[in-house]
């Protein structure tokens, strides 16, 4: 499939031949939810923790006789069944994440990119030549039109356009090799550079 390709100011710079394999899928919500929650999931920190009953601070006295009070027999305070006592079988520190072949994130990476692309929320742009002007660049994404835009750059981001999208609100740049999923599906627009088409290409080979 063919896509015209502009420059940062609007003007035309020619087209570009994408591949039909990666961007011209018919997109299927269960592998894209199935990549977005194994990426969720394994970015979770996973960081909650309870005090249990050995844990929390109480003194290991009895608390009554055990015998004669007509009332159950209790140790300690630092029982569950007590108010501030410790809390039984609750969260522990652990990993989130889960296993989900590299196939499947594969194909859940073209699905993404066909879904842009059959949105007509897709954009390459020649290049991201910049001088680096946060004010110029600003002004360009919003003559583009562009609200939440992600922008995909080659192997590497032109340092200059990075430093000038930093400061811009909805504007995020990624490398090829950080093309994932949740982030293109978050955005309303994707923007590919001609270096990322190829790179991406090449790793969806």
């Amino acid at each position: 499939m063919k896509l015209d390709v502009i420059k940062l100011d609007g003007s035309k710079a020619g087209s570009v031949d994408l591949g039909e394999d990666i961007f011209d899928l018919e997109p299927r919500a269960d592998i894209l939810h199935r990549v977005v929650r194994w990426q969720r999931n394994k970015a979770q920190a996973g960081t909650h923790k309870v005090k249990t009953r050995s844990e929390v601070s109480y003194s290991t006295k009895k608390i009554y006789r055990q015998k004669g009070t007509g009332g159950a027999r209790h140790g300690a305070r630092s029982a569950p069944i007590f108010r501030k006592g410790g809390i039984y079988k609750g969260p522990v520190p652990r990993s989130h994440a889960h296993d989900l072949p590299k196939k499947v994130r594969k194909l859940g990476l073209k699905l993404a990119l066909s879904a842009k692309a059959k949105a007509g929320e897709l954009v390459v742009i020649d290049s991201t030549a910049s001088d680096g002007k946060t004010a110029a660049l600003a002004r360009q994404v919003r003559d583009l039109g562009w609200k939440r835009a992600l922008v995909i750059d080659g192997t590497e981001v032109n340092a200059d356009f990075a430093r000038a999208a930093a400061n811009i609100d909805g504007l995020d740049v990624l490398p090829s090799m950080g093309a994932n999923v949740y982030d293109i599906l978050k955005r309303d627009t994707l923007v590919l550079t001609k270096a990322g088409v190829e790179a991406l290409e090449a790793r969806l080979k």
